[in-house]
């Protein structure tokens, strides 16, 4: 990975803390030295790639329809910008309405997504390679550190993104992160039909267990599920391995509120009840308390 022993040393100070002046100084307080403050960061390309696709079948016009006041996809632009150790913003789209509103808000659209990276079938890694070698090719630009986003994820903050990129740095030579949330079904819980009858989508003898899903779920081991709110990925495991996960990934749980993923019409509503509560919180929080 691009900059590995200077990411090694600051493992290495983030883990252990150095000793300032005045004494040793825990490694939380550098975290924020060498990441908020971007004195580590500073000499890297951290590149944030949204992927928003035209034609959404499920509600169309999705990724720029209006939920709580904004398009959708303002909402993970205004997130990634606001990041402190993002450096880039892009958005890789072939609909040239989701790229006008993308740079309404803020983000770059350097290029219009190839058509082969815009089918129902085409996997992220193709359309995430594409956008670094654009770049690579184009404009000379050398991508340290890939963090993919999809405007989906609407609750999904700023903060959240800092703590993802800051994760993946203090995990050296790992292939990426991904965020997290606990699986709201234990997969050991699930079934399968087989025929007219139906069987645990887990067989039995993989875990021991037998009818599992009669079990109290806090006896079955922690289940979770990959919630697409943040990626973070060594751009070598997209160029050398042609994969967007790799072998060694780590994981960052999330709250299920934040990690709402926007599929279906159900889930758009869900989404913006939850954000108008946010600012309602926002709102409260922010009153004056009146004395005397």
């Amino acid at each position: 990975m691009a900059g590995n022993s200077a990411h090694g040393a600051w493992y290495g100070l983030h883990r252990f803390g150095i000793i300032l002046g005045l004494g040793f100084v825990p490694s939380p307080f550098l975290q924020k030295l060498y990441i908020c403050e971007k004195r580590y960061i500073s000499n890297m390309n951290i590149l944030v790639i949204i992927q928003a696709r035209g034609g959404s079948k499920s509600i169309p016009g999705k990724n720029i329809k209006l939920i709580n006041g904004k398009p959708l996809i303002a909402w993970t632009i205004e997130a990634a910008k606001g990041a402190k150790t993002v450096t880039r913003v892009i958005v890789s789209t072939d609909d040239t309405a989701i790229a006008e509103v993308s740079k309404k808000y803020g983000a770059e659209v350097p290029f219009m997504r190839p058509s082969e990276f815009a089918t129902d079938g085409a996997k992220s890694v193709g359309l995430i390679k594409h956008a670094i070698e654009w770049l690579r090719d184009n404009e000379n630009y050398k991508t340290d550190i890939v963090v993919q986003l999809k405007p989906t994820n609407p609750l999904r903050t700023s903060a959240h993104i800092d703590e993802a990129v800051q994760e993946y740095l203090i995990n050296p030579g790992i292939d990426s992160l991904i965020t997290v949330t606990k699986s709201p079904a234990h997969p050991l819980k699930t079934y399968k039909f087989s025929g007219e009858f139906v069987e645990p989508f887990v067989p039995a003898e993989l875990y021991g267990l037998t009818e599992a899903s009669k079990m109290p779920r806090q006896a079955l081991p922690e289940a979770f599920v990959q919630n697409s709110c943040v990626n973070v990925i060594n751009p070598a495991t997209i160029l050398e391995k042609g994969s967007s996960l790799g072998k060694k990934v780590v994981g960052m749980v999330m709250e299920r509120e934040d990690a709402v993923n926007i599929d279906d019409a159900m889930d758009f509503e869900v989404a913006e009840w939850l954000l108008k509560k946010r600012d309602n919180s926002s709102v409260i929080a922010r009153k004056p308390i009146a004395i005397g």
